[in-house]
């Protein structure tokens, strides 16, 4: 079947202005203009730009100007500016439909054929033309060379292992080919992270052995003081990393801050695609201000007044405080869903490098056990005042895979049931303590470690400890910094830890299902089965238990699935196995989130989904529409 995808989309979700005549110009920018160092509006728009109808979406006209305020707590965390900008090829829409973004349209044929269709005239925020040759440099030059990939163009170009046919037909045209279905390719661009699919040729082909003059090329290593041209390239281009002010970029706000610290400051995209129907260029705020914090700072400094949107940071915990600042500080504290399948989700580590402890995790009976021991009801009482809902991870109610009875699963508090698998499974020795003994006589200690970054993980775990205690286990924190953590848990050290669960907990048919499948190590529950499978059997191990097994056929018979009525078949039975096998205990979903918004900050929604995928956070719900009232 022949599909084009998207166009009644585009022709329902966006209206046209009348001329490029209507277009009206940056304040911010008129210096500039008018010196003749930066071209009009009209010639810096795309021919067909992307026009936002705002009544549509119940929202209203903004005005360009102001400097919204923001914290991370992190300065690696200026690439949320990517998340939140949200300026992807493809990208959700508010009912969770992926429609043209970047791209002026796209035709999509059985899922195999994919053609790719620009905006003529679309620039770089440095002005030089976005085309198909930004495409093909990332292909043939960026993906494809051993020196600057050396695992070659990433994973979800892969279809049975195989790469896809890449040509570039004319400058705003650009076909990807499979002889299989790739159900992945659209969604995978949505992402909170995107994987970046072209690069500005322009600018980093002086940085490459094969376009640049080889004098030139040493002076810049030597300026740089790098050894190698490809680690120069990869130095420089970080389309995500967003930390090169010189790196051309698509997205609303461009870095303006160079060797930051503590703030950041990032100024509006001359060169910006979206526009609204009053010719207004988006985004609406001019200046983006981003200070970097200590974590347990952002509530206070929100209920200071000291930022004008911020959710980063924030915890359901911080809602009191937040809540008496409003008066003083004119702004307002709105509670989002939260999209995660889990708030606080604990994962034993199946490739535990413990033979013994490996072998006890790995029975079934201990995981659903010491869910079903797990007082759920207290967690939500004292953590949430009740307003978080209770049971394991699953999905949300807004997926069409939510089954009741999967949220419940081994999740009612039923310690005399906890009880009796573990005895079940033979645990029946104790120590002077009442500690349950292994076979091999050692004590039941369960060692759960943490990023030590959110207070309510403690908390729920400091009631977790007497829950467990009552069935005879011993739960001891361990709170470590984030990256020494995943490398515990990546290398096998970890006995089991505590994260959210997954980032999406409402996917549809079209979703990649690849996250409940055994192969990708950032799934706490089994780092070396993910490891083999992204490094194609080079490193980890082979899963070698039947339900992740079968999880993994499950998920590449999606991959092979042409229709969405099988794709959502397959999506079922893995969100069953989940809820079955509890490979993840979840512990509490939908929490709220606290979205601090100035007063003077307008079309912030009230109501919305926070969630890192699908929604980017901020990025879905379109920051380059918030505007200044005054």
């Amino acid at each position: 079947m022949f599909k084009k995808y998207f166009f009644a989309a585009v022709m329902t979700a966006f209206a046209t202005i009348a001329s490029a005549a209507d277009l009206q110009e940056s304040a911010f920018w008129r210096a500039e203009v008018d010196a003749g160092d930066l071209p009009r509006v009209s010639e810096r728009m795309p021919s067909t730009p992307l026009v936002i109808d705002l009544e549509r979406r119940n929202r209203e006209f903004g005005r360009q100007g102001g400097t919204l305020r923001t914290m991370v707590t992190r300065v690696k965390d200026v690439r949320q500016m990517v998340v939140y900008g949200y300026a992807r090829l493809v990208g959700y829409n508010a009912r969770y439909e992926l429609v043209p973004d970047i791209l002026e349209s796209i035709v999509n044929e059985d899922d195999r054929k994919f053609t790719l269709n620009l905006r003529f005239g679309h620039r770089w925020s440095d002005g030089h033309p976005f085309t198909s040759e930004d495409f093909r440099y990332w292909w043939e030059d960026v993906a494809n060379n051993e020196l600057l990939s050396p695992s070659g163009p990433v994973d979800f170009l892969r279809v049975d292992g195989k790469l896809p046919t890449v040509s570039f037909p004319d400058e705003t045209t650009v076909i990807y080919e499979w002889k299989k279905p790739n159900p992945q390719f659209l969604q995978s661009m949505a992402e909170a992270r995107p994987p970046f699919i072209y690069r500005p040729a322009h600018f980093l082909k002086k940085l490459h052995a094969k376009y640049a003059e080889e004098e030139e090329l040493i002076e810049m290593l030597y300026e740089a003081r790098v050894r190698s041209w490809p680690a120069l390239h990869n130095r420089s281009d970080n389309m995500y990393k967003f930390d090169n002010p010189d790196l051309p970029t698509l997205q609303p706000w461009m870095l303006a801050t160079k060797d930051g610290k503590s703030r950041f400051l990032f100024v509006r995209n001359p060169f910006y695609h979206r526009v609204d129907t009053n010719g207004v260029q988006l985004p609406y705020v001019d200046v983006v201000e981003m200070q970097v914090v200590a974590p347990g700072l952002v509530a206070a400094k929100a209920n200071a007044g000291q930022v004008d949107l911020q959710a980063r940071g924030l915890d359901f915990k911080d809602t009191a405080i937040l809540k008496k600042g409003e008066a003083n500080s004119d702004y307002t504290t709105h509670l989002w869903g939260n999209g995660t399948a889990s708030q606080i989700a604990i994962y034993f580590n199946l490739n535990y490098n413990d033979d013994g402890w490996r072998n006890t995790m790995r029975d079934v009976r201990l995981r659903r056990a010491l869910s079903l021991a797990i007082n759920r009801k207290i967690i939500n009482k004292s953590l949430y005042f009740g307003l978080a809902k209770e049971g394991g991870m699953t999905v949300l109610p807004i997926s069409p895979f939510y089954r009741e009875e999967n949220r419940r699963m081994w999740a009612d508090y039923d310690p005399q049931q906890a009880n009796d698998l573990l005895d079940d499974m033979g645990l029946i020795e104790r120590d002077k303590d009442g500690f349950r003994l292994l076979s091999d006589g050692r004590p039941m200690w369960i060692v759960i470690e943490t990023a030590g970054e959110r207070q309510e993980v403690e908390n729920a775990l400091q009631i977790i400890v007497d829950n467990w205690k009552d069935v005879g286990v011993k739960l001891i924190m361990r709170p470590l910094e984030r990256d020494i953590l995943r490398n515990r848990i990546y290398s096998g050290d970890t006995m089991a830890a505590t994260w959210f669960g997954w980032d999406n907990g409402i996917p549809q048919s079209f979703t990649s299902p690849s996250y409940l499948a055994p192969w990708d190590q950032a799934f706490f529950a089994w780092p070396k089965w993910g490891q083999f499978h992204q490094t194609s059997g080079q490193a980890g191990e082979a899963p070698d238990l039947p339900a992740a097994i079968r999880l993994s056929k499950l998920a590449e018979a999606w991959n092979d699935a042409y229709a969405a009525a099988d794709r959502g078949i397959i999506w079922q039975e893995m969100v069953d196995i989940h809820a079955d096998q509890v490979f993840a205990i979840g512990i509490l979903n939908e929490a709220p989130q606290p979205v601090v918004a100035s007063n003077r900050l307008k079309n912030v929604p009230s109501e919305a989904i926070w969630a890192w995928s699908p929604g980017a956070h901020f990025g879905m719900h379109r920051p380059d529409e918030f505007f200044f009232a005054d």
